[in-house]
Order: C-alpha cells, then structure tokens, then sequence
C-alpha cells in the first residue's frame, strides 16, 4: 500500500536519503532502445544538468547519483540548517530561480512601500518556499516535471513518463550511506556497462575520480586553484575542514568502491582486503559481507537502512512495528551502533 511521503522521511532521523526514478513502462529515459535504434544518449546530460542547477538552488546536496537507461539513483544530503539560515531576500531569490513573476515578491524586490496586509501574507509565502527549498519532494518534483516534460516534447507524445512517485530510502547512519553510495556509484558495473569506475559514464564516481586526479595533478605542479565540485564532500584528512561532511576519506572511498567493483565484475569471492576492512569495521559494518551487501542491495533493503537499533527506534517514531530488511541488516552489520 502507498504510505505518505512524510512517513518515509525524517530529518530528525538522518539528513540523508537514496531516491530512485523509474520510466513507465518501455519509456527510455537515456541510452538505446533495442527495438526502435532511437537513442536516447543525449538525455543522460538532461538530468546531470538539471541536478546540478537543483544543487544551486536547494539546501539539498548529492552525496552519489547514477544515470541509468530507464532510471536514475540519487543519494541526497538535506541541509535544513542552511535553508533557515537564509534571508528572506535570499528565499525569494532562490525560489524564483525555479518559478518566475509572483506580484509581492516582485515588489518587495523593487524595494516598494508594502502595507501590513500584504508584508504578511508576503511572510507567510517565505516561510512557505523556505519549507519547500530543502523539501526532498519538492527537489525531485523539480527533477521529475523537467524531464517529462523534455522527453515528451522530443518524443511528441503527452501522458506519464514515470512509472510513479520517486522511491526513498532513508540512510539511518554512516554505513547505510556508505553501503548506499557504493552499490549506487557501481550500478554501471553491476549492469555490465563499464568495466571500471573510473569508465563509468554519468556517476559520482567517475565525477570524483576526475577530481581527484586534477587534485593531484595541481598539487604536484604546485597550483592552488579550487576546482568547484557538486558532490557533498568527504572529510579531508588535512587542511581546512567542511562544516559538513562525508564521515569518510574519499581516497578510501575510491580504494573501496575500487576494489568493489572489480570484485563484482570478475565475481569474486574472496575476502576483502586487510587494509579496507578495519575502515568499515570503524562504521559498524561486517567486511566478510560487505560484497553480498553491496551486490544484493536492492533485495535485502527497501525504505530503510541502517544498525538494528538505528531501525528499530525509527521505526518507533513512525508508530511501525519493524521494517523489512532487518535480517539482511543482521547479517551485515558487525554491530550495534550507539
């Protein structure tokens, strides 16, 4: 049965979530149709745009994203603290980025004299868009209508180009996002569609396996120029650190998504190696399960994922008995979070 949106999300719980788009039925969001030869491959720029000029806009981050042929994974970081801290300028400002020409903002704008009446219900409208502005419904409605749209005018066709709403999945601690981000970093691999990350079309990974490179390349010609990034960010294990951050080394990140995924791509079966698992074993998580984890992803875990207690107080606060996945969650957790 459906649930409301609002039971699926909490962000007293966790700040983070794992959303998935799917077309409807043979729809092609990007790549080839098999059946026509249409391509579709110019779309996958579509929907990596559109997220960027999202980023911009919402106090919402994307910590991973995957575009697939008929889907899209993204793994969103809600920043509310950032939204409350804006002015009331700065609320109109970004709102009007996504929806043009409302009459009071415009006049508050142009600096005219407003009476009582209208400066309240102008108050009232802030709040309103403030509340939307790191809403993760409102972010991937924004997403959502923008490629219907698109694809429906390129395609000269009108009707549902979702399959339905967006699934969420709420990521209740830091081995549930990393868990998450790899098994969503290594879906081109899992689908057969690169053979390494760093060849992986349209992901986080290769995003930030290119930025780490150039990182690399500056550092060793001695260049201090930033390069801007859309992804949240890892920790840093020197220099200045990020108010808000990845509880996790990105050259880690990289050397276990690295290893993941010429694991799963050779179907390996060995055990993880002596220098990674100590790295997951500090996030509570089992590294002799840590390949079926990742592999089995979408089989053992459904809208929650996280230590057993981390679920079952969730839960709790959503007036549920349990969640489905807990015994897969058993299996891959080494133990319980505090």
């Amino acid at each position: 049965m459906t649930r409301a949106r609002e039971t699926l999300i909490s962000l007293e719980a966790t700040p983070y979530y794992h959303c998935i788009s799917r077309c409807v039925r043979r729809a092609w969001l990007c790549g080839a149709d098999p059946y026509t030869g249409q391509s579709f491959e110019h779309r996958r720029q579509w929907v990596l745009d559109r997220m960027r000029e999202l980023v911009e806009i919402f106090a919402i981050d994307i910590c991973a994203y995957a575009i697939m042929s008929n889907h899209y994974h993204v793994v969103l970081h809600v920043d509310a603290e950032r939204a409350k801290g804006w002015t009331d300028k700065q609320v109109i400002e970004q709102w009007m980025r996504l929806y043009k020409g409302h009459m009071l903002a415009d006049r508050y704008l142009a600096g005219d004299m407003m009476s009582r009446a209208e400066w309240a219900a102008l108050s009232e409208l802030i709040e309103k868009w403030r509340l939307r502005l790191y809403d993760i419904s409102w972010f991937m409605r924004c997403m959502n209508e923008y490629l219907a749209q698109h694809a429906n005018a390129e395609d000269q066709c009108k009707g549902r180009f979702w399959e339905g709403r967006f699934k969420s999945q709420a990521l209740l601690d830091e081995g549930a996002l990393l868990t998450c981000m790899s098994y969503v970093d290594l879906n081109p691999i899992r689908a057969g569609l690169a053979k390494t990350p760093e060849r992986s079309d349209f992901t986080s990974i290769q995003e930030r396996i290119e930025a780490y490179a150039e990182r690399q390349n500056r550092h060793k010609a001695k260049q201090v120029r930033k390069q801007p990034t859309t992804l949240h960010p890892f920790k840093r294990a020197r220099g200045k650190k990020t108010a808000k951050h990845i509880e996790f080394d990105l050259k880690d990140y990289l050397h276990l998504v690295d290893w993941t995924g010429r694991a799963i791509r050779e179907d390996k079966k060995g055990a993880i190696p002596s220098d990674l698992a100590p790295l997951l074993e500090r996030i509570g998580l089992n590294p002799d399960a840590w390949l079926k984890s990742v592999s089995h992803y979408n089989r053992n875990y459904f809208s929650v994922l996280g230590a057993i207690d981390r679920i079952k107080a969730f839960a709790h606060e959503q007036e549920k008995n349990w969640h489905r996945g807990q015994r897969a969650v058993l299996r891959n957790y080494r133990l319980v979070m505090a």
